[in-house]
């Protein structure tokens, strides 16, 4: 997954236009797709807009919910949830 793409949308998403959370937005961005590809064995695509976006929404919900005890949100859930069915059926062959 391109980072810097990621750490953009994410910073205009969050309204941030200076470089001074870059450091720790960009180590929240490499623990999701650490995360992503290593513990939920997806296999991430840069080229795929819907991956992108959850990175990008998950990055933006883990910033803003640091100081929170609050679950992931059910939007998040169902996508991350799907994310995991489709990479599964598309590594068996059954979909």
């Amino acid at each position: 997954m391109d980072t810097d793409l990621i750490l953009s949308l994410v910073k205009a998403r969050l309204g941030i236009t200076s470089a001074v959370r870059d450091q720790y937005l960009t180590a929240i961005i490499n623990g999701i797709i650490t995360e992503l590809t290593d513990e939920k064995g997806i296999v991430l695509n840069q080229d795929n807009a819907n991956h992108l976006m959850f990175c990008v929404d998950y990055s933006t919900w883990r910033y803003m919910s640091r100081d929170s005890e609050g679950a992931l949100p059910r939007h998040l859930q169902f996508r991350l949830h799907n994310l995991i069915i489709h990479n599964g059926g598309a590594e068996d062959g059954n979909v």
